[in-house]
């Protein structure tokens, strides 16, 4: 039976600050509207919070009983390993979307946007289709997709807008931004299982684009998801305080290029999910500090 530690460690936790980065900058947009709600931006971050850990057990449990997770390098996988039993994996995975879902339902309810139901049915689809099912997209290299428009698009401008009524250019660049370096994440983290996942017919992107493109693809998503606050420079000039981002970015890059062995890419995990905390963080205090500039 998994300990308490182990079921934490199957949660991922260094996955869960590409849930926390749309929220605080979906939060910042709405702030600079005047429109900032701390208890709607609370309920997002829990409906975010949720649904990623509900999405990491739901890839445990399906990579787990598909055999995917047997030779694997990196974080503890718990029905891989044989710590858990599949079934109650997958129970935690429902466990989490269902406490997603709650937290969803009382945001609708505060703010009145019942459409915004149908968003949250398919953030769950979609996040229990990415591994699960006959036939996973995961497995067809579409993940990277799911993760930009949902842990991206979806969650940041969705922030906003239950606070502020509608979006700015500011928040979508920003959801654009955090999009790309959650996308950055997988793509560290299946160019490192890239022989494991050939074998199990697993073609992510990172499979499909071949060791060499996948890792200067990472490097691409970060250096275009910083970059592209130049755009709202013009306008807002304290949101090139985001550019401060590039030295940290350099170590977690160059391991990328130049790491050949799977574990040297473990720790890029980490750092390009303190690289989206950090982007996100300096993202809202240039929209804050921009205010009514």
């Amino acid at each position: 039976m998994a300990t308490a530690a182990q079921w934490i460690q199957g949660a991922r936790p260094r996955t869960l600050p590409a849930a926390i980065a749309p929220v605080l900058i979906g939060s910042a947009a709405a702030y600079e509207m005047d429109a900032f709600r701390p208890v709607n931006a609370l309920l997002a971050a829990l409906v975010a919070l949720f649904l990623q850990i509900g999405v990491n057990f739901a890839n445990d449990y399906s990579d787990g009983i598909r055999g995917t997770d047997e030779d694997r390098v990196g974080p503890l996988r718990l029905v891989g390993s044989g710590a858990a039993e599949p079934s109650l994996v997958k129970r935690a995975a429902f466990g989490a979307f269902g406490l997603a879902m709650l937290f969803g339902l009382v945001l609708v309810i505060i703010t009145q946007a019942w459409w915004l139901i149908l968003v949250g049915v398919g953030c769950v689809l979609a996040a229990w289709g990415y591994t699960g099912g006959k036939n996973p997209y995961g497995y067809l290299g579409l993940g990277d997709l799911f993760v930009f428009v949902f842990f991206g698009l979806v969650a940041t401008l969705g922030t906003t807008y239950t606070q502020a009524g509608q979006v700015s250019l500011a928040a979508v660049i920003g959801a654009i931004g955090t999009g790309l370096i959650a996308c950055a994440l997988l793509m560290a983290n299946n160019v490192r299982d890239i022989p494991t996942d050939t074998v199990a017919g697993k073609k992510t992107l990172a499979v499909r684009l071949g060791d060499k493109h996948a890792r200067e693809s990472y490097v691409l998503m970060l250096a275009v998801a910083i970059l592209l606050v130049i755009v709202l420079a013009p306008a807002k000039p304290w949101m090139l305080i985001v550019l401060l981002l590039i030295p940290a970015s350099l170590m977690p890059s160059w391991l990328m290029i130049a790491g050949r062995r799977r574990k040297s890419l473990i720790p890029v995990l980490k750092q390009t999910g303190l690289i989206n905390l950090g982007y996100a963080a300096l993202f809202s205090i240039g929209l804050v500090l921009s205010h009514g500039f």
